[in-house]
């Protein structure tokens, strides 16, 4: 595999991703390997209406292919997204198998037959109560910002911006990360949201307790966001990082789009199912 690189100056390599992928593939002392996907930006190209997402059809296709593949192959599925869970179940459509993590990392589930296996977020009452504050202040942020909008999820609160000015975005974001020092546990600021949790929750704290539990000795992950970063991090040399499209990032490998990271996905599975026996 390639050595770590910060990817300031990296150019894009499709080509040397799909086959770093495909050596990884052909090592069977590598497994159990978990694939770890961001969705929007990764899977899902990014559009201004997030309820508009959708996995590109092949990216659909390698993720049923991945899920798909024997208990023999010993290989994991993962989406990895700052949605909602719920949110992120609906848009993805991801197959039976699947675990999901949302809101980076604070929510998890696996899909079944019948719906999500849901691991519950319980609150206290003193951080419920501290999450309605924040949703009534961080409300006030959007009131009247053309472009601006709130949502909320089980732990947290997020400003959105994508729609908005530039200078009614900076304000905005400003604002909601003043809130953020003040009644956040957590607060991440993202391409064009600021998220405020009042929970402790990574996207890297995730992913490395479900690698624990399931005894993955590779981890691939693949990420467009400023969130993904922390996924990146937590990871060793020996499990392989992928960013999707420009900015500074510590990941292994670069790409352009989610065109790339389906090429890239479409070589694992053919590799995956070559190096499993029937």
């Amino acid at each position: 595999m390639a050595e770590r690189r910060t990817g300031v100056g990296a150019g894009s390599d499709v080509g040397a991703v799909a086959a770093g992928l495909r050596e990884l593939a052909a090592d069977t002392a590598r497994r159990p390997l978990l694939v770890a996907l961001d969705f929007d930006g990764t899977l899902a190209p990014l559009v201004d209406d997030p309820s508009a997402s959708r996995a590109l059809p092949g990216a659909a296709t390698a993720l049923t292919a991945l899920v798909a593949l024997p208990a023999a192959a010993r290989v994991h599925v993962a989406l990895v997204s700052g949605r909602a869970l719920g949110d992120l179940h609906t848009l993805a459509q991801a197959p039976v198998g699947t675990f999901l993590i949302g809101s980076h990392g604070a929510e998890r589930a696996r899909v079944t037959a019948f719906g999500l296996d849901r691991d519950v977020v319980q609150l206290d009452d003193d951080v419920a109560d501290r999450l309605a504050s924040l949703g009534a202040e961080v409300a006030a942020v959007a009131r009247g910002r053309d472009g601006v909008w709130v949502e909320t999820k089980p732990t947290a609160v997020v400003v959105h911006t994508r729609l908005a000015p530039d200078d009614v975005a900076e304000l905005a974001e400003a604002e909601a990360l003043e809130v953020g020092a003040r009644l956040g546990t957590n607060v991440l600021h993202g391409k064009d949201v600021v998220e405020i949790s009042v929970l402790h929750a990574s996207k890297g704290d995730a992913v490395t307790a479900l690698r624990n539990e399931l005894g993955a000795r590779v981890v691939l992950y693949v990420g467009d966001d400023v969130t993904d970063e922390h996924a990146f991090a937590a990871l060793g040399p020996a499990d392989v990082t992928v960013k999707v499209g420009a900015g500074e990032t510590i990941a292994q490998y670069r790409v352009h789009g989610p065109d790339d990271v389906v090429e890239a996905l479409t070589a694992l599975v053919g590799a995956l199912a070559g190096a499993t026996p029937s």
